[in-house]
């Protein structure tokens, strides 16, 4: 048979649906796919020793929170915006928290990892941890 099929890897919690390692058969890293329903959940904060992370919004639109290391060893809370609208993929390197929050309904992103999923080299904080603020400000 010239062709085969591959079962892909499927979770799903209150915050996203989510395809996971799409092509498994990658040397290094892998590819996700996350459905979001809601724009109630924050998917925050994490970050990785060795991973680097590539964001891209297939479908609506996302905040995203970048804790950056400052030379102190503090952390510096930026936000980002990334949409079908405006295409761009957002590189993360490893050291800086990330997280984001839908800003639409059945919104959709496409993350490559640089490595496969390894639960050592992510290291988790709350949200709020920063001091942060998730909620949309009236300007």
């Amino acid at each position: 048979m010239n062709y085969t099929f591959t079962k892909i890897q499927y979770n799903e919690d209150d915050r996203a649906q989510r395809y996971l390692d799409v092509f498994e058969n990658l040397d290094t890293g892998q590819i996700n796919l996350s459905y979001v329903n809601s724009t109630n959940h924050i998917v925050a904060w994490h970050k990785h020793k060795v991973q680097t992370d590539y964001w891209f919004c297939v479908k609506g639109s996302f905040k995203v929170g970048l804790a950056v290391p400052k030379e102190d060893g503090s952390y510096e809370v930026k936000w980002e915006y990334i949409s079908d609208k405006n295409p761009r993929v957002l590189k993360i390197e490893p050291d800086v928290y990330h997280g984001y929050k839908a800003l639409q309904p059945e919104s959709i992103m496409l993350y490559y990892l640089t490595e496969k999923y390894d639960v050592e080299d992510e290291w988790k904080v709350l949200p709020g941890h920063f001091g942060e603020n998730w909620e949309t400000q009236s300007k």
